[in-house]
């Protein structure tokens, strides 16, 4: 699978990432910039790809583009709406070009709507969609998970689905077509199973969001060493187990506890102590490993060297930059291990020279600006 990506920020090199990882060429469009050639090894997200240079709005380097367009399966862009039209390169242009083809647009407010041109953030789309209130413990200033939830769940992995889905239909019957992912919808979608449990649970929403009724076996504790633990045994058994667990078997108050709405407070509050009185490693002792469903409350580095993680070999290291490996995994067709990520426009002219050009065609090029100086020898 051939993709080309027309670099811009957050979700959209993350999705090319994740096409990368699964093993897709992915070749990335960039701008001249002074960086040119240097090692980038923090950008992650550009790991796996290829790199080339192209000022487009120099002669010769939209055409380019569309020439790398008719050998693509996919694109992905990143840009407000209207900038690729204005470019040369909107859907229209690129699907006559190659009728196949899966245009991937990634944006925060989508296509269309009243909001689609305004600026904004992944913050801004989580709030507008439901989930950060969702997300927010009642009386408490909500607080969204660093682009994770907009950008990277809501943006970039629906986009990557989407992109995948239409490159499967054009396989069969040869036709393309747009894939207008928006974080909004993405980071709404996400909330179906939440809003699945609160239908459920008869349409109140405010038990919808964490911590609304202080459930003293579902949410996280702070240990005697200034570090947190996570409990959710939400089924009897499992509740039963941790009670078991740390020596509350006896207690009737707490083995009527989870059917007793009015007393949740104050086994909260019984809990916060008993935590309390250890530290966090005592606690992964008696718990971790049971159906007691517990877990310490990891940073990325202490999560890298976690017995668990090493088994799995979740984590990794590239040039000196600790990194997720990729995900799923498949038994017949691994995906590739993550490598160094390329210089900018360090594949400038292997790609070239993939689309046949003259010696005459590659100078017009690097004489009209459209190659950066580093990316042509």
């Amino acid at each position: 699978m051939k993709v080309v990506e027309i670099a811009s920020l957050g979700p959209g090199p993350f999705c090319g990432m994740l096409l990368a990882d699964l093993g897709a060429d992915v070749i990335m469009v960039e701008r001249p910039a002074v960086d040119a050639g240097r090692p980038r090894p923090s950008e992650i997200f550009n790991r796996g790809k290829r790199s080339i240079i192209l000022d487009l709005k120099k002669p010769g380097a939209v055409d380019t583009v569309l020439q790398l367009v008719e050998r693509a399966d996919a694109l992905i862009e990143g840009m407000r709406p209207g900038v690729m039209e204005r470019l040369g390169l909107g859907p229209d242009v690129c699907l006559a070009h190659r009728p196949s083809l899966v245009y991937g647009r990634m944006t925060g407010w989508g296509q269309c709507g009243p909001l689609s041109r305004a600026a904004g953030h992944d913050s801004n789309y989580v709030a507008l969609s439901g989930a950060l209130w969702l997300s927010t413990p009642p009386d408490q200033r909500p607080a969204p998970p660093q682009t994770i939830l907009g950008d990277v769940a809501g943006g970039a992995l629906y986009l990557a689905i989407g992109i995948l889905a239409g490159v499967l239909r054009a396989r069969q019957d040869g036709r393309g077509q747009v894939v207008d992912a928006a974080m909004l919808d993405g980071s709404a979608h996400l909330l179906n199973l939440v809003l699945s449990v609160i239908a459920m649970r008869g349409g109140n929403f405010e038990l919808g969001k964490p911590a609304a009724d202080a459930r003293h076996f579902s949410r996280c504790y702070r240990c005697s060493d200034g570090t947190w633990i996570n409990i959710v045994p939400d089924e009897p058994q499992f509740y039963a187990e941790f009670l078991k667990r740390v020596g509350l078997d006896g207690d009737q108050r707490f083995v009527n506890g989870q059917s007793t709405p009015e007393a949740w407070q104050s086994l909260q509050d019984e809990l916060a102590v008993l935590f309390a009185s250890k530290p966090r490693s005592e606690w992964c002792r008696l718990l971790e490993g049971t159906d007691a469903c517990f877990a310490p409350v990891l940073d990325p580095l202490e999560a890298a060297v976690h017995p668990h993680n090493v088994a799995r070999g979740v984590y990794t290291t590239v040039d000196g930059i600790l990194q997720a490996k990729p995900s799923p995994r498949f038994s017949a067709t691994p995906s590739a291990q993550p490598c160094h990520v390329p210089p900018r426009g360090s594949h400038t002219y292997e790609v070239l020279s993939e689309l046949h050009l003259s010696p005459q065609q590659l100078d017009q090029l690097k004489n009209s600006g459209a190659l950066g100086l580093a990316s042509y020898r």
